[in-house]
């Protein structure tokens, strides 16, 4: 009995066959066009590490990196470096204020919406998506400036809300612009479901009220959820347009009256712009931590038992 060893793919077969990495939007690059990726790739990191280098440089000549104008950032013995990371701290804290406040806001409303649109009827539902494309084709600065304009023109009284009117200006355009995005984010999150979920609630009796609550919803929202904490990270970002108006305190704008004071605005955006990131990037972080749970908690075919008698549902 003759035994044969199994022949190794010819060239031409190895070249014909599908690429794994293959999707239908992602066609995998053969040789030539790896080839082509590394050269250019090579030179743009190149170009970067240049440009850097003669930055550098130039900053060096112009003695941006004295100690004297790092030191009431980064030397703790400086007489001014308590009282700038106690102010920087203020700014952090009322950043993250107007952005936890934007976003709770943001998501009662967007959920609120995206029902509306998702139960009225084709005629019902237009006028709430006309408030959507008009509110999601503002660029978010009109819409805090519009806020202000409003405010200040008519006078219109938010002294009594905690926290001031300047902050309530701030939180009152990102929650505009960003329920919108999240109605979207929501409504995209129902429609992926698939419809036996639906018309399985109502077949054990619930309403669609109570579909949409207990079993749809809450299955919305944990598909999205990566998608939300994405969005949240747009609304802590976006909280930095309020200090081309000034007035709220939020730690651009102090970084600014900071700069005033010490002369050093390389250093001082320097450091503002390592918090932004630092928190950007935790909020990153997150987001694909919950993307890989959301993952396997789907991979474990998991579903909801609901109670028919009392609409709720349990996992």
């Amino acid at each position: 009995m003759s035994t044969t060893t199994p022949k190794a793919p010819s060239r031409r077969a190895r070249r014909a066959a599908p690429d794994p990495g293959a999707t239908v939007l992602f066609d995998a690059p053969g040789p030539v066009a790896r080839r082509n990726a590394f050269v250019f790739s090579l030179v743009g990191a190149v170009l970067v590490v240049a440009v850097v280098v003669v930055a550098v440089l130039r900053l060096a000549d112009r003695g941006q990196f004295k100690g004297a104008l790092w030191a009431p950032l980064l030397d703790p013995s400086d007489k001014d470096f308590q009282q700038v990371w106690k102010l920087i701290g203020t700014g952090l804290g009322n950043t993250l204020r107007a952005a936890v406040i934007a976003i709770v806001l943001s998501l009662v409303i967007g959920t609120v919406i995206a029902l509306l649109r998702l139960s009225l009827g084709r005629v019902g539902r237009v006028p709430v998506v006309a408030l959507i494309e008009l509110l999601r084709g503002l660029p978010v600065v009109i819409t805090i400036l519009l806020v202000y304009t409003v405010v200040t023109s008519y006078r219109v009284n938010l002294g009594f809300l905690p926290g001031g009117r300047d902050l309530w200006i701030l939180v009152i355009g990102l929650t505009l612009y960003n329920c919108v995005i999240i109605a979207e984010i929501v409504r995209a999150g129902v429609v992926s479901l698939p419809r036996g979920q639906r018309e399985a609630a109502l077949a054990v009796g619930l309403t669609n009220q109570q579909a949409m609550r207990s079993i749809l919803l809450p299955q919305a929202f944990r598909v999205m959820l990566p998608s939300l904490i994405s969005q949240l990270i747009v609304v802590l970002k976006d909280t930095s347009l309020i200090s081309l108006i000034g007035g709220y305190i939020e730690l651009l704008k102090q970084g600014g009256l900071l700069i005033q004071n010490l002369g050093n605005p390389i250093q001082v955006y320097v450091v503002i712009g390592i918090i932004y990131i630092l928190i950007n990037y935790t909020l990153g972080k997150l987001a694909e931590y919950v993307q890989r749970r959301s993952s396997r908690s789907s991979a474990s075919g998991r579903v909801p038992i609901v109670d028919g008698a009392t609409g709720t549902a349990t996992v």
